[in-house]
């Protein structure tokens, strides 16, 4: 490693280190201070970190995750820990309880996040048979137990998140799309127009203090007034679909959910699940790939949101127009371009970048922002997601360079939330336990 930082097994040990200081017994926490509870995409890749240090532990986080489970099939965005304060807005502000007739019996959020779940799933059973019969044993006895739960999550998606059989995953927050406040959401959220939000405190900016990192306050009277439209409804799947004024068919959710319906059919397959479900799986992964390539420019490749509130297609330089790169789907000759675009100076080529790893937002584009969460800085965790598609897909060497870079650039030891691309400085919330994930994956 050059950059003067820890060495590969410094690194991997000083990860390790972190996800047991976050580990709050049956859940990991997202990060111990601005993120002290269970949230669900990052709990997929926790259970990625933490499958080549304990595969059982591993399985214990998606069984939590799981076990907060909605009745309709929904996970979840945040699982919260019992007794733990200190995030807004928690489980009184969502009030799912009291509220909505198919929330279970522990404290969540009322919204969902990206499903990537399959992926850790996949991650847990590669790990398990490196070890020994008994560590086998506990990862397929996992997948014979939760095999429905993942079934009822994916179908949820296919048919209450798509409706029209569209091939493309409709959020109503943008909270949903794990990527806040994107540029792919102000011209939804500009239509969000905020009534009488109930007083609230913010629980991030005392965390983070400096505003140039996290969202204005005039994006949380949004946030949270679309909150408050689906407490009117009661979070009902049917009604949700008329009552919101944010509804956006998301390109980047639906590649994944795409990319996750087929990886869950061939451990179905592998695991001999019922017949009927692999077929669903495999029906839904070309629906929702189809979807995808639906929304893309015919020669860059790049992919685009819908918004149904307007009806208008959302083309923006973020990491959404690279859905194609996860789902497939696109004619060989276009999905070339789009690895141009990629690799090039609007993307992880720009020759400003201190790493070589994808910014959320091109740093060519009218809205990026260097040190704004989504709008610029560089996640670790979505260059372990490339990293690993592109592996899967066959594109070794490209998957080689990112996971360099990413190790690279995580080679301070800070496992921050993101890093300002230009600087490589740590920014958001430090100790992230996602951020030590991908590390250990990569080093595992």
């Amino acid at each position: 490693m050059s950059d003067a930082g820890f060495t590969p097994t410094q690194l991997a040990a000083r990860a390790a280190y972190l996800l047991r200081g976050n580990d709050l017994g049956t859940m990991t926490s997202a990060a111990p201070r601005l993120y002290p509870h269970m949230w669900s995409w990052d709990a997929a890749f926790v259970a990625v970190g933490l499958a080549p240090l304990s595969v059982e532990r591993a399985v214990v986080e998606l069984d939590t995750l799981l076990s907060a489970q909605w009745k309709n099939g929904m996970i979840p965005h945040i699982v919260f820990a019992n007794g733990v304060d200190g995030y807004f807005p928690g489980p009184d502000r969502w009030a799912c309880t009291t509220l909505a007739a198919h929330a279970p019996g522990v404290h969540t959020s009322g919204i969902t996040q990206p499903p990537v779940h399959a992926i850790a799933v996949q991650r847990i059973l590669d790990h398990s048979r490196r070890h020994g019969r008994t560590t086998r044993a506990v990862a397929e006895e996992f997948l014979d137990r939760r095999w429905p739960d993942l079934m009822r999550w994916h179908r949820w998606l296919a048919h209450a998140r798509d409706p029209k059989e569209v091939g493309r995953v409709t959020l109503y927050h943008g909270w949903e799309s794990g990527m806040d406040n994107s540029p792919r959401w102000d011209s939804p959220y500009a239509n969000v127009i905020p009534g009488s939000v109930p007083v609230y405190l913010r629980a991030d900016t005392v965390v983070v203090p400096d505003p140039t990192q996290r969202p204005t306050d005039a994006e949380y009277d949004r946030y949270l007034w679309l909150l408050e439209e689906m407490k009117r409804v009661r979070y009902d799947d049917a009604d949700l679909v008329n009552a919101m004024s944010f509804a956006v068919e998301d390109v980047f959710v639906s590649a994944i959910f795409a990319l996750s319906c087929d990886v869950l059919a061939t451990i179905g397959e592998e695991h001999s699940a019922p017949k009927a479900d692999v077929r669903d799986l495999h029906q839904w992964a070309q629906r929702f790939r189809e979807g995808v390539v639906a929304t893309t420019h015919p020669r860059s490749g790049a992919a685009r949101d819908f918004d149904l509130r307007t009806g208008r297609w959302i083309g923006t330089d973020t990491l959404a127009m690279f859905a194609p790169l996860l789902s497939g789907g696109l004619p060989r000759d276009v999905e070339r371009s789009l690895l141009r675009t990629f690799e090039g100076p609007r993307f992880c080529g720009h020759p400003d970048l201190r790493y070589g790893v994808p910014p959320s937002t091109s740093p060519v584009s009218g809205d990026f922002r260097p040190r704004e969460y989504w709008r610029g800085p560089v996640w670790p965790v979505m260059t372990w997601l490339f990293s690993w598609v592109f592996a899967r897909r066959g594109w070794a060497e490209r998957a080689r360079h990112l996971r360099a870079e990413g190790l690279r650039q995580a080679s301070d030891g800070s496992f921050a939330e993101y890093y300002e691309p230009f600087t490589g400085e740590p920014l958001g919330s430090m100790q992230q336990s996602w951020t030590a994930a991908a590390v250990l994956d990569w080093l595992g």
